[in-house]
């Protein structure tokens, strides 16, 4: 009786490993009109942890992707938490309109999915999944996602090279369709914590005006992005 339990608890414990086990597929489609992503970092990881908490503030890992498109500190992060892991699966940025995939096979009690990247050309704004629980059954989930404020930086809007966390500015627009020597939108946030972005402004003059940024092309507003998840 004891041997035959034994064995019945061995099954159950293997059962419940390819129940959460899982291999997931990713899809992220660029949603904006003139907006680039900067290298996507998608995990897989415990319930128990998140990348950034909505009203409260963003950690310095956060920061460093946010306004700089670093993802290093929240890669070492989730490595550190066993994490499953793919980094910039696009090969770099990922353009408007275009999309990009990666196939992650999630350890046992990785049941948790969260991605992010940096918006360019903005100041501190990135795209977010943060923690959704991966169905156990198979399927295809489809669903919209977000751009988030770190509320580390001021949203001034001026093209400066700036992209080191402190360091004020928008590291470049990517697509060449940014201006220069703006006076700045403003010069202070009176939110400093992770927040729903409120999209950029933009202007009408490429030499000067309060933003460096293309009203015609870099205004966005929420969702500014599409995933696809396929668990398999």
């Amino acid at each position: 009786m004891k041997i035959t339990n034994l064995i019945a608890g061995f099954a159950l414990a293997s059962s419940s490993m390819v129940i959460n086990a899982q291999q997931v597929e990713v899809t992220v489609t660029n949603l904006t009109q003139g907006i680039h992503y900067t290298p996507f970092l998608i995990s897989a990881h415990s319930a128990d942890m998140s990348l950034y908490k909505l009203g409260q503030a963003a950690s310095a890992e956060l920061q460093m992707m946010a306004e700089g498109g670093d993802i290093t500190g929240l890669s070492a992060l989730l490595t550190n938490a066993s994490a499953d892991i793919i980094e910039n699966p696009a090969g770099g940025l990922l353009a408007p309109a275009m999309s990009t995939t990666a196939m992650l096979d999630t350890s046992d009690g990785n049941t948790h999915l969260s991605l992010v990247s940096m918006l360019l050309p903005t100041n501190d704004a990135f795209v977010g999944l943060n923690a959704w629980e991966i169905p156990t059954e198979a399927g295809t989930y489809t669903f919209t996602l977000n751009a988030y404020d770190a509320g580390t930086e001021a949203n001034d809007e001026m093209i400066t090279g700036g992209g080191a966390p402190g360091a004020a500015g928008i590291p470049v627009a990517p697509g060449g369709d940014g201006g220069a020597d703006g006076t700045g939108v403003t010069s202070q946030e009176l939110n400093a914590t992770v927040h729903i972005h409120r999209g950029s402004l933009g202007d009408d003059d490429i030499s000067g005006g309060k933003s460096d940024l293309n009203n015609t092309v870099h205004r966005w507003l929420n969702p500014v992005a599409r995933i696809t998840v396929i668990v398999m």
